[in-house]
Formats: C-alpha cells, sequence, structure tokens
C-alpha cells in the first residue's frame, strides 16, 4: 500500500436470541447452542453488515441491535477504503444483492466471512459459520426448516449506506 498505513478490523457478534438458545437449545435440538449469531464488520470506524436489505453500514454498535455480546479482533488491514468501498460495491452488485439473502447458506456470517479473509487473510470462526448445518442435523431443526427457510433478518442501521458509506 502506498501510504502504509494499517487498520484495525474487528469482528462484532451479536446473539439474536438474547440467552434463549442457550437456555433451550439442549431441550428443543437435544445439543447445547450457544446463541444465534449475527455478525457484522468494523473496519475504518464503520459497521458492515449483510441482511435482507443487502450490504449496509453504520457507526459501529449503530444496528437496531445495540452494542455486541462480543468483540474479536481479527488483525489489522492495509487495504486502502477506496479500495475496500470497491470491493463492497462488487459485492453488492453480484454476491450479496438483497435477493440472495438465504438464513443458512447465504447470511451475515459469511458475508463477514468473506470480508474478513479479504481484509485480513482470516475467516471468522467456526462455530459461527456451522451453527446453520448443525441446527439443521436435528430433528427440529428439519422441523423447523420449511419456517425459516422464508425468514430474512434485516438489522437496520441508524446509516444506510447513502450518505455515509455511498454504495
Amino acid at each position: 500500500m502506498a501510504d502504509g498505513s494499517s487498520y484495525n478490523v474487528k469482528l462484532y457478534i451479536y446473539d439474536l436470541s438474547k440467552g434463549l438458545a442457550r437456555q433451550l437449545s439442549p431441550m428443543m435440538l437435544g445439543k447445547q447452542v450457544e446463541g444465534i449469531w449475527h455478525t457484522s464488520v468494523v473496519v475504518y470506524g464503520e459497521e458492515f453488515f449483510y441482511g435482507g436489505g443487502g450490504i449496509t453500514s453504520c457507526f459501529p454498535g449503530g444496528t437496531i441491535l445495540g452494542m455486541p455480546d462480543s468483540i474479536v479482533d481479527l488483525g489489522n488491514t492495509e487495504v486502502p477504503r477506496d479500495l475496500f468501498q470497491e470491493y463492497l460495491s462488487s459485492l453488492r452488485e453480484s454476491t450479496y444483492r438483497p435477493e440472495k439473502y438465504h438464513l443458512f447458506e447465504h447470511n451475515c456470517n459469511t458475508f463477514s466471512s468473506e470480508v474478513a479473509q479479504f481484509l485480513t487473510g482470516t475467516k471468522i470462526p467456526s462455530y459461527i459459520t456451522e451453527l446453520p448445518s448443525e441446527v439443521l442435523a436435528t430433528p427440529f431443526g428439519q422441523a423447523l426448516r420449511p419456517f425459516l427457510d422464508s425468514v430474512t433478518i434485516t438489522p437496520s442501521g441508524d446509516n444506510g449506506m447513502n450518505g455515509y458509506g455511498q454504495l
């Protein structure tokens, strides 16, 4: 990179169940699940995530979900912000369009993992990305699949991509 700047990259992790998964999963799934995870990537002072509304950004902690349940430091990137914005624009026009969202197979966690890989060379923790297949492998998960396939998660932020991240 020309200017030698380095930017910290963090993974924000939210439990959409607010602790209910931890309490109810042994009874409902027959196995312990710690949470129902929504993730986003924070870099350049902005939080980026993907949901039913496509790729969105806001100030860190500015989604309707509030502050994350945990934060993982993914390391640093030397990718300049303008190159990252071009990368996001390309994802937004192809792989991560709103209509491509799918709760189990193409969601916020797939987005976060792909963005983390681009920025740092590291994917997000597997306990997050493997959760959908673990849930679907249970009889209860299979019974709920038709309903869950129709669910779209769109945690709006206080600043969409218009004006702040301009995608």
